[in-house]
């Protein structure tokens, strides 16, 4: 069964004391009964998280959910390093905790998209400029009229790099961006909704970095970072907290053929080459606004709090009411995705929720956020006046994960209750 369990299944080892690899932040989480709650709400919850981890596709698991900006679940389970189904009996294992940060991966473009708009609240951008306004060598081979806007939602078209680059292309920006200037769109007048994995994250960074005259992680430091008070919250992971970030790992059941070929062309490689590109030190060093970010489940969940709260956070003002509406409003129907191959809604660089169920629970359709690969889940929901971080250090396609999956996000939704009507903005 051992054997199965990490040669076919590729599922991390689940200890018998379950408590011995949880981390529960009691000083930090609320009395559930403040916000209108049960503690068998909690329970309920966590249990479903719990059954989640124990389908060994994870060795990590955090989660964090505040509810009226309270801070309502606190916790993780399984280990941050030394327990992936490739790693020996005898590998040092380091247990996850609250503090443990991960790479959102895809997760990395919902806050990236929301840095953009806090450009044009700045006044240094126009989203319906042409991309070359900007950065005039974008313009040729006819991508002169590709607007910030189609590349934040996904229909710039150029969903991907070149089929002969390497992944390793991706450590070197220059190199990057030079392909992305030379590449041939798919389409120019943005009627085409085709994902954009990596690429647009890489030329968003250009264009913060021609108006600012700052990388992009300088922006995110000075317009996020330092005013929440977070540790990391930064593309990539700054060489001192090298060792803090969670190891990925390939985990589920390997996919073939049509599934290898749908990753392929979302993600550039196969799943195996992105667990051990993910863990290269010079991937955590690169800035890649579309894949990237490095943060705790607490961070990211405070980042979709204080969307939630108009643009507020303890009482500064991070960006305008204005600037959430506009990240958050609808662009388009919704839509079959021709990377991902799914029915999709997006605004201007956020996923959205949907009826009678989407990607963030049961009657989310007023829900914004951002899914990473592949199980990270990360949104907020202003009916509910509720955001969620889950976040895990697995990256399984297929597997005995995707119905306890469900199970933990309907049952978020079906525990808090709806209790607010969406606000509306006349701009």
């Amino acid at each position: 069964m051992s054997f199965i369990r990490r040669n076919i299944l590729q599922a991390s080892s689940i200890p018998k004391d379950l408590d011995s690899v949880t981390s529960i932040d009691t000083s930090q989480e609320v009395d559930p009964t403040s916000v209108g709650l049960k503690q068998s709400d909690i329970d309920t919850i966590w249990g479903h998280a719990v059954d989640f981890y124990k389908t060994g596709a994870h060795p990590a698991v955090s989660l964090s959910i505040r509810h009226q900006g309270e801070l309502l679940i606190s916790r993780s389970i399984g280990h941050a390093h030394g327990n992936g189904p490739k790693d020996a009996h005898d590998t040092k294992k380091t247990l996850v905790t609250n503090d443990t940060p991960y790479c959102l991966f895809s997760t990395s473009k919902g806050i990236t998209a929301l840095l953009m708009h806090m450009l044009v609240e700045d006044g240094l951008i126009n989203m319906m400029d042409p991309v070359s306004f900007y950065a005039p060598e974008f313009a040729i081979n006819g991508k002169e009229n590709i607007t910030i806007h189609q590349i934040l939602s996904h229909r710039g078209g150029i969903p991907g790099l070149p089929s002969d680059a390497d992944i390793e292309t991706l450590w070197d920006e220059d190199k990057v961006w030079k392909l992305l200037c030379d590449a041939k769109p798919i389409i120019t007048d943005g009627s085409k909704l085709a994902y954009h994995a990596i690429t647009g994250g890489f030329v968003l960074g250009q264009i913060v970095q021609r108006v600012t005259g700052k990388t992009i992680n300088d922006y995110i430091n000075e317009k996020i970072r330092k005013p929440m008070g977070m540790k990391y919250f930064s593309y990539g992971i700054e060489e001192k907290y090298a060792d803090d970030i969670a190891t990925n790992y390939h985990t589920g059941l390997k996919p073939v053929f049509p599934l290898t070929a749908l990753v392929k062309r979302a993600l550039g490689a196969d799943l195996d080459k992105v667990e051990e590109s993910s863990n290269d030190p010079r991937f955590q060093k690169t800035i890649m606004p579309a894949a990237n970010l490095a943060a705790t489940a607490n961070e990211v969940s405070a980042f979709f709090q204080m969307m939630l709260n108009g643009g507020t956070w303890q009482g500064k003002r991070i960006c305008s009411e204005e600037t959430i509406a506009r990240a958050t409003q609808e662009f388009g129907a919704r839509t079959l995705d021709q990377t991902l191959m799914i029915p999709m809604r997006y605004s201007a660089g956020l996923m959205l929720g949907d009826e009678p169920f989407g990607m963030m629970g049961p009657h989310s359709k007023h829900a914004f956020g951002h899914l990473g690969l592949i199980n990270k889940f990360s949104w907020a929901d202003p009916t509910r006046n509720l955001s969620v971080s889950l976040l895990n250090s697995g990256i399984p396609i297929l597997g005995s994960h995707i119905l306890p999956l469900a199970k933990l996000i309907s049952s978020i939704g079906n525990t808090i209750p709806v209790i607010n009507e969406p606000q509306t903005f006349s701009f």
